[in-house]
């Protein structure tokens, strides 16, 4: 019984600290899946007030493998 009285209240601020430590890392992943989230939707935004709705500057059946038409 002396050992639990010893170690008790280590055992206790070690799971609080883990609970601590558990709950920032989740608000921080939260935070930056948001943050993520908000950045993709404004590039959309700036995508689609440059180039119009459904046109995209290397559209077709050799965009972007270097090769050439002309």
């Amino acid at each position: 019984m002396e050992y639990v009285a010893v170690l008790l209240p280590s055992l206790v601020v070690g799971l609080l600290f883990w609970f601590a430590m558990k709950a920032i890392f989740n608000a921080d992943k939260s935070e930056r899946q948001a943050e993520a989230r908000a950045h993709a939707e404004a590039e959309a935004r700036a995508a689609e007030s440059n180039h119009g709705p459904n046109t995209a500057p290397n559209s077709g059946p050799n965009a972007g493998d270097g090769s050439s038409t002309n």
